[in-house]
């Protein structure tokens, strides 16, 4: 495995865990909500989804600029440094 996909990989790891627990917590405080929800069903599943949608994608452009910084760097260089 390279090392971009590694990266990739623990990053977006955490980005799941983060829109799970998000999405356990959107659905327990919806019914608390339901007064400030104009237009939206409390419990609307395309609403939960796009917006898990979105953060998913800019967890996964927030990982990729990193990864493509360390792919970039030669390993002998890094060593040498530390």
């Amino acid at each position: 495995m390279s090392l971009g996909k590694m990266i990739l990989k623990e990053e977006l790891s955490f980005g799941g865990v983060g829109l799970a627990v998000g999405l356990a917590a959107a659905v327990g405080f919806a019914r608390f909500l339901k007064t400030e929800l104009y237009g939206v069903a409390t419990y609307d599943p395309a609403t939960f989804f796009a917006s898990g949608a979105v953060l998913l994608a800019v967890a996964a452009v927030a990982c990729y600029i990193p990864a493509r910084r360390a792919i970039s760097v030669d390993p002998m260089i890094s060593l040498r440094c530390e």
